[in-house]
């Protein structure tokens, strides 16, 4: 059904007299195409050819029961106008009756001609969704309900010829006896035996009648279940589907009950009509041998992977994984079902019908057996401590990563259910996964995945998927996952999605529309960003993660702006008050979230600054609120929004005065501005001056009011240039001797700062500068610190960031 949907988003592009001449109206006419349309593409109409004249037998059976199904169609369909229309295409396709191989050519041809329609128009069409013409359950459960009311009606029609051939019989009885002398003596009349005769020919006329119509019905009703388990079966299709597209965020409802009792019901059919080809007395092989087949396919198409393992396994790790079977309440009691999983290779996938033989991994736990919970009424084998313990991978190709390599887990058991003799053997296989080893291989390996889910297409060969698509699908995916994994209603709007196609295609001046522009897969996550050390997804996954754990209420309020360039950034704030502010998405470190403000320039001008961003430790020390409540040259949020009433329910109340005499300790953001230093030492000599090390910068130390008091004891001072953003950290001092500032202890940086943070390392934050004029600071400014300190002061320590890594 895939060319269909793609045919029906490229028909409104073709004209008219295309249209007309693929679907003519006085043969095949669109709707039978429309209506058909799964069971068409199921066919092997490749197969005719009209030298082959043994062909025409296959053929006939084909141009019957599309005939058949248009008119099953027309007599359940309430629409007067519809149910005429089909009526009367139903009929007009009889004309094939004589020259049945021409038809089967004819949907050949026309099959040929789509595909080559879609291949001249790659750009009209999107990825395929199931979801755009999914029909409702319960209306296909109608249609069951009218199956049902066949075979009854069926059973009927067997009962009332069964009492008509008692009465048939007794009088056949009569007639034979009515030769005899009658007790007075007196022979049977000849009106008698004429009204006998003519009751019989009655009689044997009705069982006739009623014989025909029964297996008129019966065929029917094997034809009504053909189409009630097709589309039974395309229901499963679409589930599937969706439970694939949840990946990346997709609406899934997980609820099976509904598809359940659709099986259940179909199988109970199944096995009725064929009692009543039992029943009959002759045998039919036709339906007989029909009813068999969609058995088998019933039977192992009620296999589903209800809870798929996860997409990405690291090896020697733990994970679960859940099979239901539909059919489980009529599994035949005694032996119990065990599922076996395996694990296999993108090439095995394609080759389902036999069992792979070659073991391309070793899985541990990988049995489980098939047990019904008569609360849920749900039968499912849960595999709940699997592991991958070892994995063989394939010879790779080019520069392909073993991150892009792809897996599948496969579910087979042998199954009996109680309407059957022999026993089935059933299979199903779980959504691709990807195979890691390390956790640093956790990012690429979903990145897969993503591709895979975004943009293969149904009933597609496992698992191939294109390798560039139009950027409007990429852009859809991109802005689907980040709502869903970020759990926000807020979506990337058309600045954010326009400067995600900037980046990703290297087009910073490019303003047109993107939409159409094919974006690989390398370009996702092979190549490097320019100027960068990373892939475009990783930088987007690192944005997405930060955003999840620490930014999520800011963004669903609408106060982040997120993704900007710094061109459009300069254009927005350019007009704007000093002290105008956005929160932006660094696009240059991963997982980091930078404020862009307006400031003044010392010639009385204004020029736009970047503060470096914060990351995921720096917003697990402080908060993004707090941090901006603490810097107090940014005022108003883009475009007027006063900071204060923006971010109110963000800041954090000031804590009480703890108990037990300790001194309250507290964290302060600082923005350099000035530089100068924040003198807070009237006796600086008691201090022993250090030269800065550029590669690891200590933090400057201001007062904070919000501290102990460091006013009575001035003598314990740190002159110090603010350079830039800082957390202020108010701790006690630690000399012993306060009264003796000549007893100095001179510190290196390393045995500064272990006793206080807790935290790996100390570094200097740096603004990111765009084009305007940057902001001067000194990184090698002295650090002096005092001779002694006592026990009984306290100081405050201003610290540009809390301790990232020591390491780059």
């Amino acid at each position: 059904m895939a060319q269909w949907m793609h045919m029906t988003q490229l028909i409104q592009y073709l004209p008219g007299p295309t249209v007309n001449d693929l679907y003519p109206s006085n043969s095949f006419p669109i709707e039978v195409r429309h209506y058909l349309a799964d069971w068409i593409e199921k066919q092997r109409w490749e197969d005719f050819v009209l030298e082959k004249v043994e062909q025409e037998g296959q053929a006939k059976i084909l141009l019957d029961q599309i005939v058949n199904m248009l008119q099953s169609m027309a007599q359940e369909n309430a629409n007067v106008v519809e149910k005429m229309k089909l009526l009367q295409i139903s009929r007009s396709m009889t004309i094939f009756q004589q020259q049945p191989l021409q038809f089967g050519v004819m949907v050949r041809d026309m099959l040929r001609k789509e595909r080559a329609l879609l291949r001249a128009h790659p750009t009209v069409i999107s990825s395929p969704q199931y979801p755009q013409c999914r029909e409702s359950p319960f209306s296909n459960m109608q249609d069951v309900d009218n199956l049902v009311f066949k075979v009854l009606e069926v059973q009927e029609i067997r009962q009332t010829i069964h009492q008509v051939q008692e009465e048939l019989n007794w009088e056949r009885q009569n007639y034979e006896s009515i030769g005899t002398i009658q007790p007075n003596g007196l022979d049977s009349s000849t009106a008698e035996i004429q009204k006998l005769q003519n009751h019989i020919q009655q009689l044997e006329y009705k069982v006739k009648a009623m014989a025909t119509k029964r297996f008129q019905l019966l065929k029917e009703c094997v034809d009504c279940l053909d189409q009630c388990q097709t589309r039974l079966i395309s229901r499963l299709k679409v589930w599937m589907w969706e439970q694939h597209k949840a990946t990346i965020g997709h609406p899934f409802d997980d609820n099976l009950n509904v598809l359940q009792t659709w099986c259940e019901q179909l199988l109970g059919v199944n096995g009725k009509l064929k009692q009543e080809l039992m029943l009959i007395g002759e045998p039919i092989p036709e339906l007989q041998e029909r009813l068999e087949q969609l058995l088998q396919v019933l039977i192992q198409s009620s296999l589903v992977v209800d809870k798929q393992p996860p997409q990405v396994i690291k090896t020697q790790s733990k994970f679960s994984t859940t099979v239901r079977y539909l059919l489980g309440e009529k599994v035949a009691p005694g032996k119990p079902v065990v599922l076996k999983a395996q694990i296999i290779t993108e090439l095995q996938a394609r080759s389902l019908g036999n069992v792979p033989s070659d073991n391309v991994g070793e899985l541990i736990n990988n049995t489980a057996i098939l047990e019904h919970n008569t609360a849920s009424k749900s039968t499912c084998a849960t595999f709940r401590n699997m592991s991958i313990k070892k994995i063989k991978r394939a010879d790779r190709k080019g520069s392909e990563s073993v991150t892009e390599e792809k897996f599948a887990l496969l579910f087979s058991a042998e199954i009996s259910v109680t309407c059957c003799d022999t026993p089935y053997r059933i299979q199903m296989i779980s959504l691709p996964v990807v195979v890691i080893v390390h956790g640093s291989q956790d990012n690429n390996a979903l990145a897969t995945i993503i591709w895979d889910c975004a943009f293969s297409e149904p009933d597609r060969v496992p698992f191939v998927v294109p390798e560039r698509v139009p950027w409007r699908l990429m852009c859809s995916t991109l802005n689907s996952k980040f709502t869903s994994e970020v759990q926000t209603q807020h979506h990337l709007d058309q600045y954010n999605q326009h400067f995600l196609a900037q980046k990703i295609f290297d087009k910073p001046d490019f303003a047109d529309d993107f939409s159409n522009i094919m974006v690989s897969w390398a370009q996702f996550n092979k190549e490097v960003l320019p100027g960068r050390t990373f892939t475009f997804w990783q930088w987007f996954e690192g944005v997405m993660d930060l955003t999840k754990k620490h930014l999520k209420t800011y963004w669903s309020d609408g106060l982040i702006f997120g993704f900007i360039g710094k061109q459009h950034l300069h254009l927005i704030l350019k007009d704007r008050p000093n002290g105008t502010f956005l929160l932006r998405f660094s696009d240059s470190e991963i997982g980091g979230i930078t404020i862009a403000y307006v400031s003044a320039t010392e010639n009385g001008g204004q020029k736009i600054q970047n503060i470096q961003p914060f990351t995921k430790r720096d917003l697990e020390i402080r908060s993004l609120g707090d941090r901006i409540q603490d810097i107090n040259h940014i005022t108003f949020l883009y475009p007027d929004y006063p900071k204060h009433k923006a971010f109110h329910k963000y800041y954090t109340e000031p804590q009480h005065p703890p108990t037990g005499g300790y001194i309250p300790v507290s964290l302060q953001t600082k923005v350099g501005m000035d530089s100068g230093s924040a003198a807070i030492s009237e006796s600086p000599h008691n201090a022993v001056s250090y030269p800065m090390d550029p590669a690891l910068s200590v933090p400057n130390m201001v007062p904070h009011a919000g501290s102990a008091a460091l006013s009575e004891s001035p003598h314990h001072a740190v002159p110090y240039s603010i350079d830039d953003s800082s957390v202020t950290l108010s701790v006690p001092s630690m000399a012993p001797h306060a009264e003796s500032p000549h007893n100095a202890v001179p510190y290196s940086m390393h045995q500064f700062q272990q006793p206080f943070s807790p935290q790996e390392s100390i570094t200097q934050d740096q603004m990111e500068t765009t084009a305007s004029p940057g902001v001067d600071f000194n990184p090698n400014s002295p650090v002096v610190f005092p001779h002694d300190m006592g026990t009984g002061d306290t100081m405050d320590i201003v610290l540009d960031t809390l301790l990232k890594n020591l390491g780059p």
